[in-house]
């Protein structure tokens, strides 16, 4: 009964997250159009999938994961990991939405510099 209780309550607290993060989830559009990327849960955290490239020669490639392990960090933002498939290098990664607008970025020295992309929602 206990161990159920707890499962419970390891759950509800999961959706509270998630309840948080509830307007990051879906796909978005990377601002240059070459690209969309799939927010949804994995986990404990929100991860980003690529579903979508306008450029097959592009490095990337569908299904490929490059945000990932996004957990909240307030109202409207998430911290985590982001990976540049262009480079293979793995970054500390933000994100934080207005409206109908991600911004992610991927960072280095401890966030000091950060190079940012602005994502719309996908119809």
């Amino acid at each position: 009964m206990v161990r159920r209780s707890i499962v419970a309550l390891a759950a509800l607290a999961a959706s509270a997250n998630f309840a948080l993060a509830g307007d990051a989830l879906g796909v978005w559009l990377h601002e240059d159009g070459g690209s969309k990327v799939r927010f949804a849960p994995c986990g404990a955290a929100l991860c980003g999938t690529i579903t979508w490239l306008k450029d097959a020669k592009d490095p990337a490639k569908v299904g490929q994961r490059v945000f990932f392990d996004m957990v909240p960090a307030g109202d409207n933002a998430w911290t985590g990991k982001a990976f540049e498939p262009s480079s293979g290098k793995e970054y500390s990664g933000k994100m934080s939405l207005a409206g109908d607008r991600l911004t992610t970025a991927g960072c280095v020295f401890g966030g000091l510099i950060c190079k940012s992309i602005v994502w719309t929602r996908a119809p």
